[in-house]
């Protein structure tokens, strides 16, 4: 599979602009449409930009998300008019919104060492309503750094997603075949629950890491080795099949200067984001964490009332298993329980329980986002509502095949003609207190609002981007992902954080970014 390549390089996606970003919407026949000639324009340029559509009876709320390239979040009212504004010192990334009004989310850190390969921030912060920084955590250095997205507990303690750096010997020790280990080494990911301690410390109170639930049936002489088949609570360790191409030091320095590579992407380090967490959640009722993994295509749960210790091992918590997996779903080749064609997921992104007191609570709810149509040519997006099985004490259930439920979703969403619903990278859906089900089509910067029977109503194009530069003071092509959004959410009026609050259209109105002008356009 060659999967890194997609997940790791940012010539993937300038290759999908070429391909998709300025083609025009197709005129569509009325039955039977040639799928080769539905819009494809995945980054949205060119079109309509702010509200499209709206209705009548539409639940009361406002919809948050960060403005493209921006150390602002937004607060858009139905009308699609912004009411508030939080400011930040640092590209935001991920905001949440507490019950004191205040945000709580990542922030790309301006000098983060070592890592690379989307998703970097390196801060945690949070920002009160009226835009002052109450606490700024740096969890960036040689040997971890935080990334993608975090999940706020009730105790106020903040559980983030970090890499951390392994070299190649200990990785080669640890079982992954020589082919798969680039000369910088990996950096499998961690889970971190860090408590907030005064304006700019925290504390590390538990810790879950991959490189403990690793098994491998390459190499008896190296650690873990087993029987894969035998145990779908470890993570094989030789599950990726592939590296990206070698390339010289002189050829990544022209990537850089072409704006093409990652910030801290080297000849040596390409691969080096092994499984690429991009979503965590978490579930206070069970004490369990859900995890996403694009580059495996699959969704993960872990048991978070262990301590450290514990969760180093394969016993102890809640659930009695320490830290090993207790649930995945997507991908079943993956613990060798499954083909190819018992793949489910592809790529996903923003894997999330629904909450109680909302349809379907309890269910998980994930973003699809690059489905084969046509292998290699043609691909869709769908949201999933997952129900996954359990016993009567809550223990995740394996069908009889062995592999684990459920044998599909409970609900899904995707357009009517199937391709014009495509974001395929970043992205992310919840499901809302009528039912209804809330969706960033990410690449595009759309956000729309879904009836359990898959109607449209409710729909806005994000149309800002804001003005931060690279660290070196050059401005950021906005081509060919202008208006792109990793995560946007609807917050209902009734939210403790918002009781209280003016929310009045700010005036004047944040100004909205237009892109450069077509060629076509430029000769008229």
């Amino acid at each position: 599979m060659e999967k890194i390549a997609y997940y790791l390089s940012a010539l993937a996606l300038i290759g999908l602009a070429v391909q998709c970003g300025d083609r025009e919407a197709a005129p569509q026949a009325s039955s039977d449409p040639d799928p080769l000639a539905i819009n494809k324009n995945m980054f949205g340029h060119h079109i309509k930009r702010g509200l499209t559509k709206t209705s009548e009876g539409l639940a009361e709320g406002y919809v948050m998300f960060t403005p493209t390239n921006s150390a602002s979040v937004y607060l858009v009212n139905r009308k699609g008019e912004v009411v508030h504004e939080w400011k930040g010192n640092y590209t935001s990334h991920t905001p949440y919104l507490n019950d004191d009004g205040s945000l709580t989310q990542l922030a790309e850190d301006v000098d983060f060492p070592v890592f690379a390969g989307g998703g970097e921030a390196g801060r945690i912060q949070k920002i009160s309503w009226d835009s002052k920084i109450l606490w700024d955590f740096e969890y960036a250095d040689e040997d971890h750094c935080a990334h993608h997205d975090i999940a706020v507990k009730p105790n106020g303690n903040v559980l983030a997603i970090a890499w951390e750096a392994r070299s190649a010997d200990e990785v080669l020790q640890a079982g992954r075949k020589p082919v798969f280990i680039p000369p910088a080494g990996l950096w499998p990911s961690t889970v971190v629950e860090i408590q907030p301690d005064g304006k700019y410390g925290g504390n590390v109170v538990w810790k879950w890491r991959i490189w403990d639930h690793l098994i491998q049936d390459f190499d008896p002489a190296r650690d873990n080795y087993g029987e894969v088949a035998a145990h779908p609570e470890l993570l094989d360790f030789n599950v990726e099949d592939s590296l990206p191409p070698p390339i010289t030091p002189d050829s990544m320095d022209l990537l850089h200067a072409a704006g093409r590579a990652w910030r801290n992407q080297t000849a040596y380090n390409r691969g080096s984001d092994v499984y690429h967490l991009n979503a965590i959640n978490y579930n206070a009722s069970l004490q369990q964490i859900a995890l996403s993994s694009p580059a495996l295509d699959e969704i993960f749960i872990l048991d978070q009332s262990t301590t450290t210790e514990e969760a180093a091992g394969h016993s102890g918590g809640r659930w009695g298993k320490g830290g090993d997996i207790l649930y995945r779903w997507g991908n079943p080749q993956n613990y060798r329980q499954g083909d190819s064609t018992h793949q489910q997921l592809f790529g996903q992104h923003d894997v999330r329980w629904i909450e109680e007191g909302k349809p379907g609570a309890g269910n998980l709810t994930v973003y699809n986002n690059r489905i084969p149509l046509i292998a290699d040519s043609l691909y869709y997006s769908a949201v999933y509502e997952l129900q996954p099985p359990v016993d009567a004490r809550g223990n995740y259930l394996r069908m009889d095949n062995g592999r684990f439920g459920p044998a599909e979703p409970v609900w899904k969403y995707m357009a009517a003609d199937t391709l014009s619903f495509y974001g395929g990278f970043i992205s992310g859906a919840h499901r809302m207190e009528n039912g209804n089900t809330f969706i960033n089509e990410g690449p595009k910067g759309r956000f729309f609002e879904v009836t359990p029977g898959g109607e449209v109503v409710w729909e806005y194009f994000n149309p800002y981007r804001g003005n931060i530069h690279h660290p070196n003071g050059d401005p950021k092509e906005p081509m060919p992902m202008a208006y792109i959004q990793f995560r946007a959410t609807f917050i209902p009026a009734s939210h403790p954080g918002l009781q209280g609050r003016e929310l009045q259209p700010l005036d004047p109105q944040p100004a909205v970014f237009k892109l450069p002008p077509k060629e076509t356009d430029k000769a008229l």
